[in-house]
C-alpha cells in the first residue's frame, strides 16, 4: 500500500514539475512561494489590524503568530526530523527540474503548507463575519503558494497534503482557542 502511494506521489510531482512547465509559472510560482515576497502583505496586515481594531488587533497579531509558530514547530522541529522523508531534489533517481534552492532538510510535512493553511484557516475563521469576500483568495493564496512547492521541485504532493490538512487543523484550533477568550473585533473608528 504504502508503495502504490509512494508511486502516485512521484507521478503527480512528475506532471507538476515537468508538465505544467512553461514560462509564466517559471516566474510566478517561485515568486508566490519566496517568504520574502509575502512580507508587504504580512506588514500590511500587522498595520491594519493594529489601526482598526487597537487593542484587540494586537491580541489578534499575536494569536495569529501563535497559530503559525506553533504549525512551524510542529512541521519543521516535530514531524520532518521524525519522518526524515528525502526531498524530491535530494534524491538522484529522480528526474527533478529544480527552479528553486532545494534546502537542507527533509520533505514531509511541507512547512510552507503547513504554515500557510494554518494562518490562511485563523484568519477565515476569526475574520469570516467582516471579510467573507477574502475567503476563497485565503484559500488560493495557500494553495498556489504550496503548488509553487511542487512545481519548483523541493515537495512531494503527499508532503503538500499533509501538510495542508496538518496547517488546517492547527489554524482551526488557534482560532477557536483565540475566539473562546476574545470575540471577533469590532471595528473601532479611526482617529482623525
Amino acid at each position: 500500500m504504502l508503495e502504490t502511494i509512494i508511486g502516485w506521489d512521484e507521478q503527480i510531482f512528475y506532471w507538476i514539475n515537468h508538465d505544467w512547465s512553461n514560462p509564466v509559472l517559471d516566474v510566478v510560482l517561485p515568486f508566490f512561494r519566496e517568504r520574502k515576497s509575502w512580507i508587504p502583505l504580512y506588514l500590511f496586515l500587522i498595520v491594519f489590524m493594529a489601526y482598526r481594531f487597537r487593542k484587540k488587533g494586537a491580541i489578534f497579531i499575536f494569536a495569529a503568530l501563535l497559530t503559525v509558530g506553533a504549525s512551524d514547530l510542529l512541521s519543521s522541529r516535530i514531524i520532518k526530523p521524525s519522518v526524515e522523508r528525502l526531498r524530491p531534489c535530494r534524491q538522484e533517481q529522480l528526474d527533478v527540474e529544480l527552479r528553486a534552492r532545494c534546502g537542507s532538510g527533509f520533505s514531509f510535512t511541507s512547512s510552507h503548507a503547513t504554515n500557510h493553511f494554518a494562518i490562511a484557516s485563523f484568519f477565515i475563521l476569526t475574520m469570516a463575519n467582516h471579510y467573507r469576500w477574502t475567503k476563497h483568495l485565503w484559500w488560493l493564496w495557500a494553495l498556489t503558494i504550496s503548488i509553487g512547492q511542487i512545481y519548483v521541485g523541493v515537495h512531494f504532493p503527499f508532503d503538500i497534503l499533509c501538510g495542508s490538512m496538518l496547517g488546517i487543523a492547527i489554524g482551526t484550533l488557534g482560532a477557536r482557542l483565540y475566539s473562546r477568550s476574545n470575540p471577533i473585533p469590532e471595528f473601532v473608528p479611526a482617529s482623525p
